[in-house]
């Protein structure tokens, strides 16, 4: 592709804030690197994987209302997080991380463990308690 064909379907890096770099051959014949603000294939594939992200945070938000997994579970999935990952961001050792995922284990969790918590997932208190 020319560096007059890279995609520019803004979307998803619309304002600047995330932006590609593509690789086009210029009028010399030369590779060069190319700023890219999106691509339409890129962004129907962006569709529907926040699609499937929301669809897990929907049916692990059911799960938290029928006391079968904690808002911790909730607020993890939807910022993209694993136990190990949030486990080092909290500073909190995995088996524990895991433990709390079970909605009563989170229940029985005294404040400076809720802040900890919701520190590193950049969330209130009030709103790791909530899946609303």
């Amino acid at each position: 592709m020319t560096i007059n064909e890279v995609p520019q379907d803004l979307k998803y890096m619309a304002g600047g804030v995330i932006r590609d770099v593509a690789y086009a051959v210029d009028e010399d014949g030369r590779y060069q690197s190319v700023v890219s603000d999106g691509w339409a294939v890129k962004n129907d594939v962006l569709d529907l994987v926040w699609d499937d992200i929301r669809a897990s945070c929907e049916a692990i938000r059911e799960q938290v209302l029928r006391h079968e997994a904690s808002p911790l579970a909730y607020h993890m999935t939807k910022n993209l997080q694993d136990v190990s990952m949030l486990a080092a961001y909290a500073d909190i050792p995995k088996r524990k991380v895991k433990k709390h995922l079970a909605y009563d284990a989170f229940m029985q969790l005294d404040d400076r463990t809720l802040e900890r918590y919701a520190d590193a997932l950049r969330i209130t208190v009030d709103e790791l308690r909530s899946v609303e």
